[in-house]
């Protein structure tokens, strides 16, 4: 009698182990079902500036003090601020970039500085200058945020560390595909102007992509030395 109950006490264990790992297995498969639902109907939306997850994480927010901004100095001879009426943008600090570990231009940590590529020219010695930044962190907008707004005829300043300020007229402003983006650097290195000194300046914008967690197009503002 004693064995037969065991018995079924062993079958309820069972029984019962059984329907947990039942419960969890199809609790599992409608997880991923709605997160693979989710990222198929974000695809190719315009990514909400809110979305933090959206963003990598070391990016910083903190928008810099007058203080900071006044007491930022560079080599005489190297881009120190970047100031671009339309935009709104005032005195942006101009920080010395190179290349990630994929090759690409690196960017600042900081949403409202810009990067200059320290392979580029710099401000007066004839060549090009490029200059990238973020379109947004995870809550906020960034320095680059309303680059596409840029059109020919506008102007773009930059202040050298030895304080001689150099203009520059927009004389291009297109979005490239991020396949295409690429290939377009080897133009946006050169002068739209042959011979005239030149500012290329570098942003991500268009549509975002949550698989490839990047926005979709590159915009490319590119101005030349306005001659006195």
């Amino acid at each position: 009698m004693s064995l037969r109950i065991k018995g079924w006490r062993r079958i309820a264990t069972w029984v019962f182990w059984g329907l947990v790992a039942l419960f969890l297995l199809i609790f599992l498969i409608r997880v991923i079902s709605f997160e693979n639902a989710y990222y198929d109907e974000k695809e190719g939306s315009e990514r909400a500036v809110a979305e933090a997850a959206d963003e990598p994480p070391e990016l910083d927010e903190t928008e810099p003090t007058e203080e900071a901004i006044k007491d930022y100095n560079v080599a005489p001879d190297r881009p120190r601020y970047l100031t671009i009426d339309k935009l709104g943008v005032k005195n942006a600090r101009v920080l010395p970039m190179g290349v990630n570990s994929k090759g690409e231009l690196d960017t600042p940590r900081n949403i409202f500085d810009v990067g200059w590529y320290e392979g580029s020219s710099k401000p007066g010695q004839g060549g090009t200058m490029i200059i990238d930044g973020h379109n947004g962190g995870p809550t906020k907008t960034g320095v680059f945020k309303r680059l596409p707004d840029l059109m020919a005829g506008d102007i773009l300043q930059i202040e050298r560390g030895d304080g001689v300020l150099f203009e520059y007229s927009v004389v291009e402003s297109v979005s490239i595909s991020l396949n295409d983006s690429d290939s377009y650097m080897a133009k946006a290195a050169q002068s739209p102007e042959e011979g005239i000194e030149s500012l290329t300046l570098i942003s991500c914008t268009g549509e975002w992509s949550q698989s490839r967690q990047t926005y979709l197009s590159r915009q490319f503002v590119r101005a030349v030395l306005v001659l006195e």
